[in-house]
Formats: C-alpha cells, structure tokens, sequence
C-alpha cells in the first residue's frame, strides 16, 4: 500500500474538495488533524494540518501553492474519466493546470488542489502499453 501524505492548511475544505471528486474519508482513520482519503484499495492520501504534518518532519513545510515538493499522477480508465475528474476538480475549487497532453494513445491533464498540489490525471491505450 502506498500513504500519501500531504500538508493543507484547512483540512475540511480538503475534505469537501476531495469528496467533490468521489473520495471520503475514511472516518476510521480520521480525526480533527488528519484525514485519511482512500484513492484505491492500494493508495490512500492522508491529508494534515500543518501542525500534525510537522510531527512527521524537521523540515520546513513549504508553500505548495509557490513551490513543488512532488506530482502525483492517478490513472483514469478512459480519455473521459480523466476530464471528468479535472473537470469535478476546477468545480470543486481547484485549478487547471499546464496544457492537455494528447499523444493519441495517452492523454492527460492536470490541476492543481485547494493547496496547490498538482495532481495528474492520466490515461493510456491498455494495447499501445503492451506494444
């Protein structure tokens, strides 16, 4: 399993920005500092506040709205799921971000959450990955 963790600096705003894209919380491992976002049966993003992030690091937590600290790329299942969730993203409060990416095989585009995080959303030809 793989745990994303992340820094927001209003963790319900996350919450709701992340449920506007069909992801809840998993209340079981969720509380007033995190909020554990299950993406798959594999990834989960754990969202904090800044304080509870800090007890995970003795490094600066830096503005994700100025500087990247990483991209995070999700598979989507067709060219139409990955505009229906950066679509459901821009709605819900995020932003587009770079231009689409169209190879005819692949196709992605990105968007940026309430924190600044840039968020990839991809999709390949499942037969073109095999040649």
């Amino acid at each position: 399993m793989i745990f994303v963790n992340l820094a927001t600096l209003d963790l319900d705003a996350s919450k709701k920005f992340f449920a506007a894209l069909g992801f809840s919380a998993n209340d079981e491992f969720s509380d007033d500092t995190t909020a554990a976002i299950p993406l798959s049966d594999t990834v989960s993003v754990m969202l904090h506040t800044h304080k509870k992030y800090a007890e995970f690091t003795k490094k600066q937590i830096i503005d994700s709205k100025t500087s990247s600290e990483v991209l995070l790329a999700l598979s989507a299942s067709s060219r139409e799921k990955v505009d229906e969730l950066v679509d459901k993203a821009i709605a819900a409060g995020g932003s587009p971000t770079g231009e689409p990416q169209d190879h005819g095989f692949m196709y992605g585009r990105a968007f940026d959450d309430l924190d600044g995080h840039t968020w990839e959303v991809m999709w390949m030809d499942p037969t073109a990955a095999q040649g």
